[in-house]
C-alpha cells in the first residue's frame, strides 16, 4: 500500500510538473499557495489539477467496483464493464446527453442506465444466485444488447452530436474541470464507507454460500447490497470520464498479486486503479503532444495485454485432480 500510494502522489507531481507549457516546481507551489502568474494559476489549477484529481478518483471508484464485483462473481473476469454494468451506464448518460440533459441529469442517467442493467442481470441469474459463469454469461449478453443501443442512437443523433458522443464512448478526461469533479469527489465519500463494509460478508462468501450463511451471513441482502453499491460508483465514473475498459478489471487482480491478499483487497484495489488511470491519461497526454488522445484507447491497449497475461499465467498454473 505504502508503494501503491507513493507512486500515485509521484505521477500526480509529475502530470502537474510536466506538459506543453512549462512550469517549475517553484511556480506550482506559488499557485497552490495562492500566488502565481494567471496564466499559470489557469494551467495549474484550471486544467492540470482537476485533471488528474478526475484521474485518481475515477480509478479509484472502478479499482473499487470491479473488486466487490469479482468478489461477488468468485471469477477474474466479473467485473462491470465485462457483465454490462459500464454499458448500461453509458446508454443512460447517451439518453441524457442527446436529450439536452448536461451536468448532473449526465451522473443521473448514468446511475439509473447501470442500475437498469444491474437488475435485469439480477433477474436472469437469480436461480443461479447471482455469482459464478452464469452472471459472467449474462452481463456478457446483456452488454453487447446495449452496446448496440448505444450505436443506434448516435446512428439517429445530429452529426455535432454524435460526434460529441462518439469521443465520449471512448473515454476521456480531456475537457474535465472542477465542476464535474466535486461531484464525483461527494459521491465517493458517500459510498466508498459502505461499499468497504462490504468486504468482510464478501469475504466469507468466497467460500460458498452455504459456509457464509451458516457464520451470519444474509446472502440476499449483501448481493443487493454489493450490486447497488457496485454500480453506483461505475455510474459516477463513467458520468466524469465516460466508460473506461479494464480499469475495473485488472485493478483489483494486480492489487491482489502485489499485496499478496489471499482474496480480492479492495483498499488496495481502489489505489491500484487510481495509479493505472495516472499513468493511462499521462501517456494520453504525453504520446502525440501536443495532441492527447483519450485516456480510453490507452487502457483499451494496455487491457488486451493485461488479459493475454492473465490467459497464459491461467494456462500455466498447475492444475489439481
Amino acid at each position: 500500500m505504502a508503494v501503491l500510494l507513493a507512486a500515485c502522489a509521484l505521477l500526480c507531481a509529475v502530470t502537474v510538473l510536466t506538459g506543453t507549457y512549462r512550469i517549475g516546481a517553484g511556480q506550482v507551489l506559488g499557485v497552490l499557495t495562492g500566488g502565481g502568474s494567471g496564466t499559470g494559476r489557469f494551467i495549474v489549477l484550471g486544467q492540470r489539477l482537476p485533471r488528474v484529481t478526475a484521474a485518481v478518483l475515477v480509478g479509484a471508484a472502478l479499482g473499487l467496483s470491479g473488486a466487490m464485483f469479482q468478489s461477488l462473481s468468485r471469477n477474474p473476469l466479473g467485473s462491470p464493464d465485462i457483465v454490462g454494468f459500464t454499458t448500461g451506464s453509458a446508454t443512460g448518460a447517451l439518453v441524457a446527453l442527446f436529450a439536452g440533459v448536461g451536468g448532473l441529469g449526465v451522473g443521473a442517467g448514468s446511475l439509473l442506465g447501470g442500475l437498469a442493467t444491474a437488475a435485469v442481470v439480477y433477474l436472469f441469474t437469480l436461480t443461479g444466485g447471482g455469482t459464478g459463469n452464469r452472471l459472467i454469461l449474462v452481463g456478457i449478453a446483456v452488454g453487447a444488447m446495449l452496446a448496440s443501443v448505444n450505436d443506434y442512437l448516435i446512428t439517429r443523433a445530429d452529426l455535432e452530436a454524435a460526434e460529441n458522443a462518439k469521443t465520449w464512448l471512448y473515454g476521456s478526461l480531456n475537457a474535465v474541470s472542477w465542476p464535474q469533479v466535486a461531484p464525483l469527489a461527494l459521491a465517493l465519500l458517500v459510498l466508498v464507507p459502505p461499499a468497504l463494509a462490504t468486504a468482510g460478508p464478501l469475504r466469507l462468501m468466497e467460500m460458498g454460500d452455504d459456509t457464509a450463511a451458516a457464520l451470519g451471513v444474509n446472502l440476499a441482502r449483501t448481493r443487493l447490497a454489493v450490486l447497488l453499491l457496485g454500480v453506483a460508483l461505475t455510474g459516477a465514473a463513467i458520468a466524469v470520464a465516460g466508460p473506461i475498459g479494464f480499469m475495473a478489471l485488472a485493478a483489483p487482480q494486480l492489487a491482489r498479486r502485489l499485496t499478496r491478499a489471499p482474496g480480492i483487497a479492495p483498499v488496495a484495489a481502489m489505489a491500484m486503479g487510481a495509479c493505472l488511470l495516472a499513468v493511462a491519461d499521462l501517456l494520453a497526454q504525453r504520446l502525440l503532444a501536443p495532441f492527447q488522445i483519450p485516456v480510453g484507447l490507452v487502457t483499451g491497449a494496455l487491457g488486451g495485454a493485461y488479459l493475454l497475461w492473465l490467459l497464459a499465467a491461467d494456462r500455466t498454473r498447475p492444475r489439481t485432480a
